[in-house]
């Protein structure tokens, strides 16, 4: 990826020494008006060929949210019920089953981040770097952030935590809204604009914190293991930056995480130590179960490594040069969506394409989702597509 496309799509200035480094990063490139660097145009995506569908897969409903370009989004399942936003400030959450509303709120201001959910109360985080608790389609409560949220918010045993750009990580009383405690690491110059790691892992809270997977005392924010996937490597800002991005995969003790552009690996999160890590390029989440673990690169390729050990079970150019999703495995299949608005069943054994569906050609936005028997895709224009294996 090249440092302009990165920047562009990628990275966020929290400071004014980054607008330096930026334009340090830039230097001597020209820049065509698409984007791409004279003398190389923007990769063709590999032919699909027919779609010849292995797997039957229906259309089963549709819903609308609002456009979603702008918002780093985290589609939310709890048992039957999908909670997702929209750009603008819409709330929903969906009946997986018949893709009707639960409730709806219409908050009137732009978020930067959600959706955090525990079933009862749903988290986002407006723009204004407002945090905000819904209920039942109704406001309960907001509180003022110091500083610019791109993660969901975790809602989980009570509390609502917060992973902030500058690295700062946040306690709430989920009933109150009263601030509970507040853990900050140093800051650097620029950070990711997307969803970082944040999970509860039994008793700890398990925070992606520059290239390391760090377990707090969810009572207090004091750090109990830190497990280092990625460093810091480089001359300049951009070539230094590291981050963990989510999704992440938790089976048990493990959780297996991506490092931004550079690594792939798993954390015991109960010894606190890194079982492994394998270099990968890719800047999107990962998924997986007690066997293997699936990403998608940055040029568009899928690769699954064996979960225990991090060897490489297999990887497929077939989506390759498409700007692809996080991954959701889902039985026997892989599933990723892509810039075009395609979504992608691939075997899980070997990458072979199962089937592909169409939603509205506007691009898929976060990371498919499965509840009630039913998988779940969102696209930048807001479209919430349903599907069930027929």
């Amino acid at each position: 990826m090249s440092a302009q496309t990165l920047i562009r799509t990628h990275l966020r200035p929290v400071r004014g020494l980054a607008l330096l480094a930026l334009a340090a990063a830039l230097a001597g490139c020209s820049v065509m008006p698409g984007g791409s660097f004279w003398g190389a145009p923007k990769p063709v995506p590999a032919d699909l060929g027919a779609n010849v569908p292995v797997l039957g897969v229906r259309q089963a409903w549709t819903s609308k949210v609002g456009a979603v370009a702008g918002l780093s989004l985290d589609v939310r399942v709890n048992g039957t019920t999908v909670t997702l936003a929209s750009a603008d400030g819409t709330v929903a959450a969906i009946d997986a089953r018949t893709g009707g509303d639960i409730w709806r709120l219409a908050l009137a201001e732009p978020l930067s981040a959600g959706v955090g959910s525990d079933g009862k109360l749903a988290a986002v985080v407006a723009r204004s770097n407002a945090l905000i608790a819904v209920e039942s389609g109704r406001e309960r409560w907001r509180q003022p952030m110091a500083s610019q949220v791109f993660t969901a918010p975790l809602v989980a045993g009570g509390r609502v935590f917060v992973l902030a750009a500058d690295r700062t990580v946040i306690a709430f009383d989920a009933a109150t809204g009263k601030r509970l405690w507040t853990q900050q690491r140093p800051g650097e110059p620029l950070v990711l604009r997307q969803d970082g790691v944040l999970l509860a892992v039994g008793d700890t809270l398990v925070v992606g914190l520059s290239g390391r997977l760090v377990g707090l005392n969810p009572d207090n924010g004091s750090a109990r293991w830190e497990a280092p996937l990625a460093s810091s490597r480089g001359t300049n800002d951009v070539e230094r930056l590291v981050e963990l991005v989510g999704r992440s995969s938790r089976v048990g003790e493990s959780v297996c995480a991506r490092a931004f552009q550079s690594a792939v690996g798993c954390v015991n999160t109960v010894r606190g130590n890194v079982a492994w890590t394998q270099r990968a390029a890719g800047a999107e989440g990962i998924d997986g179960d007690k066997d293997a673990i699936f990403g998608t690169e940055s040029n568009g390729s899928m690769v699954a490594w064996n979960r225990n050990d991090g060897t490489r079970l297999w990887g497929s150019d077939r989506l390759k040069h498409r700007k692809l999703t996080t991954p959701l495995l889902l039985g026997r299949s892989v599933v990723v969506g892509d810039d075009t608005g395609l979504v992608h069943l691939l075997s899980r054994t070997d990458g072979a394409p199962l089937n592909r569906m169409t939603t509205d050609g506007s691009g898929i936005a976060a990371a498919p989702v499965a509840a009630a028997d039913t998988l779940v895709v969102v696209t930048r224009n807001g479209g919430v597509f349903g599907f069930r294996p027929e």
